[in-house]
């Protein structure tokens, strides 16, 4: 018996479920980070674990204690009803989740069909931003305890990106000095956020299920919630429109405000998600790294993303700077 069998037994039983009722163990692929395995048992029942990287693999400074986040994410997305996997157990170095239904958002979703999934999707995703958590920050305690203001909290995440970039030596389009210049021009605008609340962060087409079981095809799950914070819902804009621009997606905005979700595109809105897809972008050219994985394509497609940001992030003098 293999030893991700064994371990799968060993989970299972530590959760309250019957071991000897597995019946299936194999590897989901598509993520980069976590060992991910589907469980199937006997009555039908399915289930996911996770397994993060052993502690001496390399990584970079907010990817500590990520299981405990997707626990958080799922749990918080229960409250409202949004369709996420349940958590069963989480132990010590593992996430054991029901699975749920559906294969990730691919190219086979015709315009008509994406039309009205993006639909559904803003619906949801206005729906996680009513809830609301304890202070700002990454749950997880990786880059310290939560902050009563959400500048602290952002500036403390970008700091860490910022720190990882230096100490791998990431390419960067310009050096590191310049983009921590550029970002700190437009802290002010942080101080809007007032209030923290849920950000999966990582909602890009693959960590939504589309499930086609039971006819058209609607959202099954939204997955991979490890990178979740509490902090500005104008955030998840970033992954929403991966390396594109959110006020382009009618349906989704359409939806997401009449389902309550509050959003314009005011200039100093516009400057912090500037620094939100700064963030994401500066992760994305760091992480391949410490990953080990072809620098090429974030080089080509990250980097000009990177520095698109960068731009947007100053005041327009017209306003007077405000």
């Amino acid at each position: 018996m293999s030893d991700s069998w064994e371990r799968a037994r060993r989970v299972l039983a530590s959760a309250g479920l019957p071991p000897d009722d597995l019946t299936d163990c194999r590897p989901l692929t598509g993520g980069t980070y976590n060992v991910v395995e589907e469980l199937r048992l006997v009555d039908g029942s399915r289930y996911v674990l996770k397994i993060p990287p052993p502690e001496t693999v390399p990584g970079m400074r907010h990817e500590v204690r990520l299981l405990v986040a997707e626990a958080e994410f799922y749990r918080a997305a229960g409250t409202v009803d949004v369709p996420a996997p349940s958590v069963v157990a989480l132990g010590d170095g593992h996430l054991l989740m029901t699975a749920v239904p559906g294969d990730p958002w691919d190219d086979s979703v015709t315009d008509a069909e994406r039309t009205v999934l993006r639909s559904e999707l803003g619906a949801l995703v206005a729906r996680l931003h009513t809830v609301t958590g304890p202070a700002f920050g990454y749950p997880s305690g990786a880059l310290g305890p939560l902050a009563a203001d959400w500048r602290t909290a952002f500036t403390t995440m970008l700091d860490a990106v910022l720190d990882d970039a230096a100490r791998y030596g990431a390419w960067l389009p310009v050096p590191v000095t310049e983009v921590a210049r550029a970002l700190r021009g437009a802290y002010d605008v942080l101080d809007e956020v007032t209030v923290p609340r849920l950000v999966h962060f990582d909602l890009w087409r693959g960590n939504i299920l589309v499930d086609r079981s039971a006819g058209p095809p609607r959202i099954g799950g939204l997955i991979d919630g490890e990178r979740m914070f509490w902090g500005d819902p104008v955030a998840d804009f970033v992954s929403l429109a991966l390396l594109g621009d959110i006020q382009g997606d009618e349906p989704f905005l359409r939806a997401y405000r009449e389902a309550g979700g509050s959003v314009g595109f005011e200039e100093n809105v516009c400057r912090r998600l500037a620094l939100y897809r700064a963030y994401l972008y500066l992760i994305m050219l760091t992480e391949v790294v410490p990953r080990a994985t072809g620098e090429e394509w974030v080089r080509e497609v990250v980097g000009p993303a990177l520095m698109e940001a960068l731009e947007d992030l100053p005041p327009r003098a017209a306003h007077g700077g405000q």
